[in-house]
């Protein structure tokens, strides 16, 4: 199977299927970013604080994997060069329909998160990577890529899963139970049966990939970013999020 023009598929669905991620920012949550009033996610609730960010304006702004019309144009609008690049091309329609309603300059492009070599070295001065690596197998060469694109000074803001809400059963969860069941590292390709593999295939949903703090943070710290920043957030649904923060959002910089 190839992960990356499945996940491409199921993406596209998720837009179809009214996908909370996908679902564009309004016409007025632009204006007050035009006005100096706004906030963006990078995992479900918490607003990444206004001074983990340069002054946007004029600033060349990369958003990794952050399709659906919501962060990007939110940050084109407050003055930002935005890119966008993203696996599905319907998450991208999304931003794309932001920005000719309300008269945005955003560039989109399709493409892995794992592979930047679309843009030279030292591009940007920022990169926005909100809570999508869970859906490719190896976050390193993520990484390693935003090192290379980024500018020295530049800053990685990103947002990824706490890796202890993998070891429970998926199934039991939704209906409120937490069951331990997987070994970290979590894939849905190997920790899931032949059976619910199968079933999970066979219904489009988007693969994931539960990866450990050493390669979440240690990665990026291998890769030569400096980390300055670091919160927690929480599920609003998940079970688990009763007792543990479920999610985790990083700031660093390239020196």
């Amino acid at each position: 199977m190839d992960i990356r023009d499945y996940n491409r598929a199921a993406w596209d669905k998720e837009v179809e299927r009214g996908n909370v991620w996908t679902v564009p920012v309004s016409a007025e949550v632009i204006a007050a970013a035009r006005r100096g009033k706004w906030e963006v996610l990078l995992t479900e609730t918490k607003p990444v604080p206004r001074g983990w960010f340069p002054e946007l304006n004029g600033l060349e702004v990369l958003c990794l994997a952050s399709g659906g019309g919501q962060q990007a144009p939110i940050l084109a609008a407050a003055g930002a060069r935005v890119t966008v690049l993203d696996n599905s091309p319907k998450q991208l329609e999304q931003d794309r329909k932001v920005a000719e309603r309300d008269s945005l300059n955003l560039v989109t492009i399709v493409g892995d998160m794992t592979d930047l070599s679309v843009f030279d070295d030292e591009s940007f001065d920022l990169i926005f990577h909100p809570c999508s690596n869970l859906f490719v197998p190896d976050v390193r060469p993520i990484w390693r890529e935003a090192f290379r694109v980024l500018r020295h000074g530049g800053v990685l803001l990103a947002g990824f899963l706490n890796p202890v809400l993998f070891i429970f059963d998926n199934r039991l969860a939704e209906k409120g139970v937490l069951q331990v069941r997987h070994a970290l590292p979590y894939s849905d390709l190997q920790s899931l049966s032949k059976e619910e593999c199968c079933q999970f295939i066979e219904k489009g949903e988007p693969l994931e990939f539960g990866h450990m703090l050493e390669d979440q943070i240690g990665g990026q710290t291998d890769a030569g970013f400096v980390i300055t920043g670091f919160y927690e957030d929480r599920h609003r649904n998940h079970p688990a999020a009763k007792f543990m923060p479920t999610y985790i959002a990083t700031r660093a910089i390239k020196p």
